[in-house]
């Protein structure tokens, strides 16, 4: 027998359990109609899903079809006991957190427990708020496991200061923030492209902040930062024997991401053989740690990146056709700084304030003529290199005498003002035209009369 119950979030009851239960999926494995329906009664309420099964075959089924946080288990049942089948489930690569029912709670059922995996006990005969304690327990212990997990991970990586905003009033930024806003809502993959330091993942962590998962994880992974001879393991987990002898499961980041968003950056740099393995984890939403017989179901949305050329490395046998077909669903190409000069500005001051105030040092004058000679500038690492220019320059108190300031340093408020955007904006087309009035004026849209006029008055 197998019985599932769900509620919408708006309707679980205020608990004093805390908020981690409404999302959390339980299985309550007993062969006794009377305590099932008695345990489904008191966490209905204030559990995401809650289902049953009155053995251990439909158990194993609904284990091989979801995926649960939480299982309930009777320990004294026909047939095979909860704790043998308890032990062979670890064998195949079944880990939640298991909750033992038992009459009996002496000393080797206790340590038969403790091999198995049990992480709790409820002695019958048992209250409500015995269960209900039991429960957010165990998931406090997920919670605080998969946070210790991806907080080590984030500052391994060194990924903790990433912004999720895009900043901008660019024409190129504005498109890029209104398709995003569009995906945002959809299980599509999305695939960001373009040069390193164009804010690829400022892009991937924006698109999740607008997303429906915005309060679940989000996961970043370099693929070309993470060893060949371990990435499978890393990624979709793995099968060993513990100190004790016992079979434990270590999650991969694709199950730590479960129920948000995983961002694959250097997506071309991943091994082929490992390819074929997300091709069908991108399909299926199931993923096979190493090691293991069972398939663990996912909830990921999946957003890729690269700066390579994937079309010319599907050419070379370098990435399977069909995973790129899978993931180039919805492509969208990051700007290169210099494409859009007109955010200099904003991008700057943010970093200024943002690195002084890391630093504790005091920040330096963004005059007129410090921005117009950024703004003259190539930027080949883009928004990366600005901002590694900036810290440079806080640290040794002035700008780099390319891009310091001719005259009098300015009021940091003076490049708002008209004149200085309007000088801004027209040496910037001219050193484009790489002097030449006359295309420059033709581009702006104004006579040749009045660049001379204009650059006379600026002494260029």
């Amino acid at each position: 027998m197998t019985q599932t119950v769900r509620a919408r979030p708006q309707d679980k009851a205020a608990s004093e359990f805390g908020n981690g239960l409404a999302t959390a999926s339980v299985l309550v494995v007993d062969d006794e109609p009377g305590i099932r329906n008695f345990i489904v009664k008191i966490l209905q309420p204030v559990v995401g899903r809650i289902e049953q099964a009155a053995n251990t075959e439909v158990a194993s089924r609904l284990l091989d079809a979801n995926h649960y946080d939480i299982v309930i288990l009777d320990n004294v049942m026909p047939g095979t006991t909860g704790l043998e089948w308890l032990s062979e489930q670890r064998k195949l690569g079944f880990f939640a957190d298991t909750i033992l029912i038992t009459a009996f709670a002496d000393m080797d059922t206790a340590i038969e427990a403790m091999r198995a995996g049990a992480v709790d006990f409820v002695l019958k005969p048992f209250r409500s708020n015995q269960i209900l304690n039991a429960v957010a327990r165990c998931v406090d212990r997920v919670s605080l496991r998969r946070e210790n997990y991806l907080l080590k991970y984030e500052l391994a990586s060194g990924n903790a200061q990433v912004r999720s905003r895009l900043l901008g009033s660019s024409p190129e930024i504005a498109h890029i923030r209104d398709t995003l806003e569009r995906a945002a809502p959809l299980p599509t993959p999305v695939l960001l492209t373009g040069d390193t330091g164009t804010g690829k993942e400022v892009g991937a962590r924006a698109l999740h902040v607008l997303s429906d998962r915005a309060e679940k994880p989000f996961v970043p992974i370099n693929c070309a930062t993470i060893s060949g001879d371990t990435i499978e393991a890393e990624l979709f987990g793995r099968i060993l024997q513990d100190p004790a002898g016992r079979t434990v499961r270590q999650d991969g980041l694709f199950m730590n991401a479960n129920g948000g968003t995983l961002y694959m950056d250097e997506i071309i740099e991943m091994p082929l053989p490992v390819q074929a393995s997300l091709l069908r984890v991108i399909e299926h939403q199931r993923v096979r740690p190493v090691g293991s017989s069972r398939e663990v179901p996912l909830d990921l949305r999946f957003i890729f990146a690269t700066n390579g050329n994937l079309e010319t490395a599907v050419s070379e046998g370098r990435f399977r056709a069909d995973l790129y077909h899978r993931i180039n669903v919805l492509q969208v190409q990051m700007p290169k700084l210099k494409d859009r000069i007109g955010d200099l500005k904003e991008l700057a001051m943010m970093f200024i304030q943002q690195v002084s105030q890391s630093l504790g040092v005091p920040p330096l004058t963004l005059s007129e003529d410090v921005l117009l000679n950024m703004s003259r500038y190539d930027w080949p690492g883009n928004v990366r290199e600005l901002r590694n220019l900036i810290e440079r320059s806080l640290i040794v108190g002035e700008w780099p005498s390319e891009f310091a300031a001719n005259g009098s340093d300015e009021e940091v408020e003076a490049i708002d003002s008209l004149a200085a955007v309007e000088r801004r904006h027209i040496l910037t087309v001219l050193d484009a035209c790489d002097g030449n009035r006359a295309e420059a004026a033709r581009r702006l849209g104004v006579s040749r009369k009045t660049i001379d006029r204009k650059c006379a008055m600026w002494n260029v």
